[in-house]
């Protein structure tokens, strides 16, 4: 009971500063084709990692859980996916791209957690495939990495993905109403990513992970 206060305390929180964040996003259009379609790609790829990875909160990280571990392995490829197609509008808009500075940045708290929830992302998904590879070979340590990772990633992915629930869904359905140069191509590597994720989980199904085996991680 004490652990659900805490964590309704810390999430109620971060769930209103992301719909503060997200208050202006769902308004407006960016106008150049390439700065929208961009956007759209980052909308589709939001969408398609929704439910798996409501559902790798949901498993959690105990011993012999293959499903946290499996559904991790079918994130990987969507989650690259999504980090190079914003990390393509970062490094655009700081270069100087006039189309990208005159979409403009997202809000400020978007800004000052974007590249902590993406160092966040990779410290969470870096760890835990060193434990399914590992084990604890290189020291128990890593789980705690591991869990504090996801606690922090969590909180800023609160903030994310309340910040943009409406933005996303607009983006996803976008090429359904008005239709823009590219369509195939961003279905296409939405697809593709997923079944590079389904083959690293196929490839992962005969593999005795250390970790299912070790006692200590509880």
């Amino acid at each position: 009971m004490k652990l659900l206060i805490v964590a309704l305390l810390v999430i109620v929180p971060a769930a209103l500063v992301g719909v503060w964040a997200g208050r202006d996003l769902g308004e407006g259009s960016r106008h150049d084709p390439g700065v929208e379609s961009n956007a759209r790609l980052t909308g589709y790829a939001a969408m398609v990692l929704l439910i798996p990875l409501a559902a790798e909160v949901f498993t959690g990280v105990r011993p012999g859980l293959l499903a946290h571990a499996l559904i991790g392995f079918l994130l990987v490829p969507p989650v690259l996916l999504k980090l190079g197609s914003v990390g393509y509008r970062f490094l655009r808009y700081y270069s100087g791209d006039p189309r990208y500075r005159g979409a403009g940045p997202p809000e400020i708290v978007l800004r000052l957690i974007g590249i902590p929830l993406v160092l966040f992302t990779v410290a969470l998904f870096g760890t835990g495939i060193e434990l399914w590879l590992f084990g604890f070979r290189f020291g128990e340590q890593w789980l705690t990495w591991h869990k504090a990772a996801f606690v922090l990633w969590f909180l800023t992915m609160t903030v994310h993905v309340v910040a943009y629930w409406r933005r996303a869904p607009e983006l996803a359905i976008a090429d359904a109403r008005a239709r823009l140069g590219g369509a195939l191509a961003r279905r296409s590597l939405v697809i593709a990513s997923l079944l590079v994720g389904a083959a690293l989980v196929v490839a992962m199904l005969p593999f005795a992970s250390p970790f299912t085996l070790s006692s200590g991680a509880s």
